[in-house]
């Protein structure tokens, strides 16, 4: 096989798959999404922020349970993937059987979990204290699944019993198991990386997490980790309850799309700099280290 005949099998909003045989390569691009719609711009280093940030909360969760990952290094893939368009971005993984269940975790009150609350003071079904404000610290974290969607559809909130019912018709005789041990794993790691993210100085106000199945049944931390795609990360010296908080992910985009709804899906070329300003300026801060 010429090194040009290399496909990914599959390419998601913004990460394309490639099989390595008895492994797979998960590349990050610089594509950019917001609200589950693939933007027209590209957003230079954002793939590379993304694959890092994993790389580095994936070496730091290991004692919790293990993950996919392999080597970000390109030498250690085909030569396909030894180019400058590869580097920094692509990550080689085990493979796994996916859990079809995004396991959100909420340790503020924000976004859609605001919003449900200020109608029926629930999030995802789960009844919170009364007089919360929005961007309050919750008492405690609270893990609210959602089902994973295909691209173009939405993934669709579920309670725990649901979660658990759905996974066993998926895996029957497990359902239970799986669905308390994602839930566990999901809240042990928010708890470690929000306590150190914040003595960097930035709060995690939620994440999801996605996990698998290695070929002995071992559930193993999966896909993308705590980046600025798959979080709400806030600055923590700014941070002050009662309204919406400045953030260091794509909000940024988000809030531009809201206000200018006939954009046809494309930033402007400043809100495109800003969003990457933001994305390694997390990556920093988080790691010590820049891109």
């Amino acid at each position: 096989m010429s090194i040009q005949e290399l496909k990914p099998i599959k390419a998601g909003k913004v990460r394309e798959i490639y099989d390595n045989g008895d492994s797979l390569i998960m590349v990050a691009t610089d594509r950019i999404s917001c609200f589950d719609v693939i933007l027209g711009n590209k957003v230079e280093k954002k793939g590379t922020v993304l694959t890092q940030m994993s790389r580095f909360w994936f070496d730091m969760t290991k004692d919790i349970l293990p993950n996919h990952m392999l080597s970000v290094d390109v030498k250690d893939m085909p030569a396909f993937f030894q180019t400058k368009e590869f580097e920094g971005k692509s990550m080689l993984c085990r493979k796994l059987n996916i859990l079809p269940v995004e396991c959100i975790v909420r340790g503020y009150i924000t976004g859609s979990g605001w919003a449900s609350y200020q109608k029926d003071g629930t999030v995802c079904g789960i009844r919170l204290q009364s007089g919360l404000r929005e961007a309050d610290k919750l008492p405690e974290p609270v893990y609210t699944p959602s089902t994973k969607a295909e691209i173009g559809d939405h993934d669709e909130n579920i309670s725990f019993e649901q979660s658990v019912d759905y996974l066993e018709k998926r895996f029957p005789g497990k359902g239970r198991e799986y669905a308390e041990k994602i839930r566990d794993c999901s809240l042990a790691l928010y708890k470690k990386c929000a306590d150190y993210a914040l003595k960097r100085g930035i709060i995690i106000a939620d994440t999801k997490f996605e996990f698998g199945l290695d070929e002995d049944g071992n559930i193993v931390l999966a896909d993308e980790m705590l980046t600025p795609d798959s979080s709400r990360f806030w600055p923590a010296d700014s941070y002050e309850p009662g309204h919406g908080q400045p953030s260091f992910d794509k909000q940024f985009a988000r809030d531009w799309l809201k206000a200018n709804p006939d954009s046809n899906w494309v930033l402007p070329e400043e809100v495109v700099q800003k969003t990457i300003d933001k994305y390694l300026q997390a990556y920093e801060m988080l790691t010590g280290n820049s891109l």
